[in-house]
């Protein structure tokens, strides 16, 4: 049986996946260009980033999707 990868990403794994530093990461977070961690956790939903890095390189959909329902719940 071949070794499925984990959903929620560490906080370096996260970073790692997106091909940037913990510290570069950790600004993007700041900032708010990345999505938060799973609320109650301290991992990062890997399709989550997926779809924030397909807009961030211009890759646009006509679906909302959970990214821009977790944008728009952040700025109410």
């Amino acid at each position: 049986m071949p070794k499925q990868s984990p959903r929620l990403l560490s906080r370096q794994h996260a970073a790692t996946y997106c091909g940037v530093s913990l510290e570069t990461f950790d600004d993007y977070r700041r900032r708010g260009i990345v999505p938060d961690p799973v609320d109650g956790t301290a991992r990062w939903d890997i399709k989550l980033i997926d779809q924030w890095l397909d807009r961030a390189s211009g890759i646009v959909s006509d679906m909302a999707t959970p990214l821009d329902e977790w944008r728009t719940q952040r700025d109410g």
